[in-house]
């Protein structure tokens, strides 16, 4: 392995991934698998991620699936506990999990705006607490990759709920990385622009997904493998001296907005 293969490689890490059972969350599982990382994928979803991770230890991939609800305070403390038992301390968490909305202030409903704060932003929290409570009492540095949004870096028309949970997220990661500075855990996250995923597919298929499409910087939404050089920087010792950082991976979209 050379110098820069080392680098970026997350041999003899236990990584923890979040909303693992589709789009970027299985991409960001599968790479860093292939990085050498144990990996725990994560969901709600448990066919899926089951799937997953045999499909992981299929191609010489080493992969747990565990159920866990962020969204419930119970499951993600029960959660964590299978978790770990799975391949021992977790030193990297990737906070992918979230939900989307498209709601302007005259339609938001305030049940969906406390679902959405609760899943995105609470979910957010106690996962990390479950992470971070664990590294400090065994005196292990460690690495989180909140999963955030361009949405929370410029404002977009008819994503108000999701862009204010968004911007909520990056100021999150700057907060976790002071406060786990002494700790030796470091916090940053990355902000895609638009991406074709599972989620995404339907709208993309439409006249205004299409125009959507035709507006931005490379004429293109990004394909989720365009991630896979972000994810790794940040997760692996790559990014040492990075910390408290928001990395937009959007062609420049969000440049323009702003």
């Amino acid at each position: 392995m050379s110098d820069i293969d080392e680098l970026f490689s997350m041999k003899g890490r236990v990584a923890l991934v979040t909303g693992a059972a589709s789009g970027m969350g299985d991409r960001f599982a599968r790479t860093l698998a292939k990085a050498g990382a144990k990996v725990i994928c994560v969901s709600r979803r448990t066919e899926r991620i089951e799937k997953l991770a045999a499909e992981i230890r299929r191609d010489g991939g080493q992969a747990a699936a565990v159920q866990i609800d962020i969204a419930d305070r119970r499951s993600v403390i029960e959660g964590f506990e299978a978790a770990t038992k799975a391949f021992g301390l977790i030193d990297v968490l990737i906070n992918n999990a979230g939900q989307l909305s498209f709601e302007t202030i005259p339609t938001i409903d305030e049940e969906s705006w406390q679902n959405l704060i609760n899943v995105n932003m609470t979910g957010t929290l106690r996962m990390t607490q479950a992470f971070s409570r664990r590294l400090i009492e065994a005196k292990t540095p460690g690495v989180i990759v909140n999963i955030s949004s361009i949405t929370g870096m410029g404002v977009m028309r008819g994503l108000t709920p999701y862009g204010c949970v968004k911007a909520a997220l990056n100021h999150l990661t700057k907060q976790t990385a002071a406060d786990l500075l002494d700790h030796g855990i470091r916090c940053n996250a990355i902000a895609p622009g638009y991406f074709h995923t599972e989620m995404s597919a339907d709208v993309f298929a439409t006249n205004a997904g299409k125009a959507i499409q035709a507006g931005l910087p490379p004429k293109r939404a990004g394909k989720v493998e365009e991630l896979d050089g972000a994810l790794l920087l940040l997760a692996s010792g790559a990014s040492s001296y990075i910390n408290g950082a928001v990395l937009p991976v959007d062609a420049a979209h969000v440049v323009l907005l702003t």
